[in-house]
């Protein structure tokens, strides 16, 4: 590797220890000092010795060699000049003359530096072979630009402007490629286009004629199909195809009339007739500054390469074409580059913006969603501590409820009807939370639980919202019918306990906001006591609502056993002093115990009204089991093929 000028002093020279470094000689030395040691088995072997040679020209500027225990096969990451191979006689011993020759060609690349070529820095050889290190450009290849129509749309960045500005890029590239002592390119093509961060276009992948073989692809000029070889007008050729690739931002060699690759390959190698095969540019309905520039493409592919522009020509004309653009015969090229640069900030605010609105409309969303599944303070606490800590609430009120005969519903519903009939059912009971002070805990089953005072407290609001809340769903209930089965009744029961209460988030995956303490069980020994289309209302929830000034109007049941607690008072919740609530009429107990005894016979009954229509319910899944098991063997051994056995 290279040292800049100045980097070792003169009294260094014919010394085996180095007595003045300066930088950035100081970091190489340091660099080889905790190197040297260090093998790896692709990349670098074992060093013997390092020897650090000077040009003739009286320069500081130096050269290392490492002498391997196994010579490599090239150079790593190595500049030598011709006059150095001359001069070190030592060193060419150790050489081989194809090595000699491919490390002077790579100094040739060395050379070159130019502001729209990547810069060539060495290479670097591995077991599957030898690798050139080329500048690295953030954007990637033109081809990936072109194809990225969201994040460089049409509309707000690549105008034809920017377009022309791109081909303007690569011919000035080539153009000095062209006038160098590479000479050629010969394998151009939009995928070895690359682009920086300040949307310059830059080319790589020069100089590698005398390692790969040219190749034949849609970039490859006509002659070069039927002759193998490279030739400047070839990439002439080759920028032309590119060119039409930047102006309709479609895959290369578009065509309309021809998709296979291998067949465009063909007609492009054997024409037919003198109408020579090239892709499509159509002239119709542009521009005059489009037309020009499509003729300059056009005379790009010529089939005579003698009659194909060098790319001093093409730099001119692109030149006049954009300063035609924008009426300014005399636009330098710094001009061109603040007006490409504004343009860019331009659209980067604008991607900026609307990044940023999918980023907050995205936000929003995973919020809303949170806010479903779990309280909004704990949601918050999620996010700022990644912890919520379990609280002590002094008094919360509790409501359940579930419904009646569920097990008789499902028996004669398919599964998709009762799931269908449970989200009837409780997307109304949400959209009656929404306006109440409470917080829906979950559903399990035909179970809903609801709570209120927690996680945020709101004095004796608790027993009060609960109460309403529940007065709507009741009131809800009586209008209800199920669309599977009209007509037939459907029942809820409902129990409500105000105490105190434990509240915590539980679990890491699918975390859950849960509620622990006796005030929990008691609410749900209130539902389970209860009677259908009741509210049944504990007597310490009774003793809150007293405390406020909402009237609400209660009905004395008496002593009620709840199992765990024994005999306590309670309460029939039937409406609110001044309000009319058109609650449904509840069944008597004796009603009740008859009603339930009858559901099954008249959901039947309807069923029956419906037609013979083939419904895969649990009735109907149990009496084919009764008739297929009159022989006494189990359902599984009914097989439909009677000539296979078990």
């Amino acid at each position: 590797c290279q040292s800049g000028a100045g980097s070792f002093g003169l009294s260094c020279d014919y010394k085996d220890k180095l007595t003045r470094l300066l930088p950035p000689a100081r970091k190489i030395s340091e660099f080889f000092v905790h190197f040297w040691n260090v093998s790896f088995t692709n990349l670098k072997p074992m060093w013997k010795t390092a020897y650090i040679y000077k040009k003739l020209d009286n320069t500081e500027e130096c050269f290392w060699y490492i002498n391997a225990l196994e010579a490599p096969s090239a150079l790593f990451a190595s500049n030598i000049s011709r006059e150095m191979l001359r001069s070190q006689g030592d060193l060419e011993d150790k050489m081989k003359a194809q090595d000699r020759h491919t490390c002077f060609f790579f100094s040739q690349l060395l050379h070159i530096d130019y502001y729209n070529l990547t810069k060539f820095y060495g290479t670097a050889k591995f077991d599957c072979g030898v690798f050139g290190v080329f500048e690295f450009c953030e954007r990637g290849s033109l081809r990936y630009v072109l194809n990225d129509k969201i994040s460089y749309p049409d509309e707000s960045f690549m105008d034809l402007e920017f377009k022309i500005s791109v081909m303007y890029d690569i011919a000035k590239g080539m153009s000095y490629l062209h006038s160098s002592n590479v000479g050629v390119h010969g394998r151009l093509k939009s995928t070895n286009c690359v682009v920086d961060n300040r949307m310059v276009v830059k080319i790589t992948d020069f100089g590698c004629n005398t390692i790969l073989t040219p190749g034949k692809d849609l970039w490859t000029a006509p002659e070069h199909m039927r002759v193998q070889g490279i030739s400047q007008k070839g990439d002439v050729y080759s920028f032309a195809i590119i060119s039409q690739e930047i102006i309709l931002r479609k895959n290369p060699f578009h065509t309309c009339c021809c998709s296979d690759m291998a067949e465009k390959l063909y007609l492009v190698q054997y024409p037919r007739g003198p109408n020579v095969f090239r892709p499509d540019l159509s002239f119709e309905s542009v521009g005059e500054t489009e037309a020009e520039l499509f003729v300059l493409i056009k005379s790009c592919w010529e089939e005579d390469p003698e009659k194909r522009p060098d790319f001093k020509r093409i730099e001119g004309a692109l030149g006049k074409i954009f300063s035609n653009l924008h009426n300014q015969a005399n636009a330098s090229y710094m001009d061109n580059l603040i007006r490409r640069l504004q343009m860019y900030s331009r659209n980067l605010e604008h991607l900026v913006e609307e990044r940023t609105a999918l980023y907050k409309a995205e936000r929003d969303r995973a919020d809303q969603l949170n806010f479903m599944l779990l309280p909004g303070p704990v949601v918050r606490s999620l996010k700022e501590t990644g912890c919520v800590e379990p609280e002590l609430y002094d008094e919360v009120t509790i409501y359940f409820s579930d419904i009646v005969c569920f097990t008789t519903l499902c028996h004669h519903s398919t599964p998709m009807e009762v799931v269908d009939m449970l989200n009837d059912i409780y997307k109304n009971f949400d959209s009656i939370l929404d306006h109440h002070d409470v917080y829906k805990v979950e559903t399990i089953g035909d179970a809903y639980m609801v709570a209120s005072g927690l996680p945020r407290r709101n004095g004796n609001r608790h027993a009060v919202d609960i109460c309403l809340m529940a007065l709507d769903i009741l009131k809800f209930m009586g209008t209800y019918q199920l669309r599977h089965l009209p007509g037939i009744p459907l029942w809820i029961r409902i129990g409500i306990h105000s105490g105190p209460c434990a509240a915590g988030v539980v679990g890491n995956k699918m975390p859950r906001y849960c509620l622990f303490g006796d005030t929990v069980n008691t609410a749900s020994r209130m539902e389970s006591t209860g009677l259908p289309l009741r509210i049944h209302v504990s007597e310490s929830t009774i003793k809150i609502l007293q405390r406020t000034d909402c009237q609400f109007e209660c009905e004395h049941r008496g002593e009620t056993y709840l199992k765990g607690k024994g005999k306590e008072m309670t309460y029939w919740l039937t409406g609110v002093t001044g309000q009319k609530y058109n609650l449904p009429t509840p069944p008597t107990a004796e009603n009740f115990q008859r009603l339930q005894q009858d559901l099954a016979e008249r959901i039947v009954s309807t069923l029956d009204k419906r037609g013979n229509e083939r419904r895969k319910t649990l009735s109907t899944r149990q009496r084919r089991t009764q008739r297929h098991s009159s022989d006494g063997q189990p359902e599984y051994l009914h097989l439909n093929d009677p000539t296979t056995y078990l």
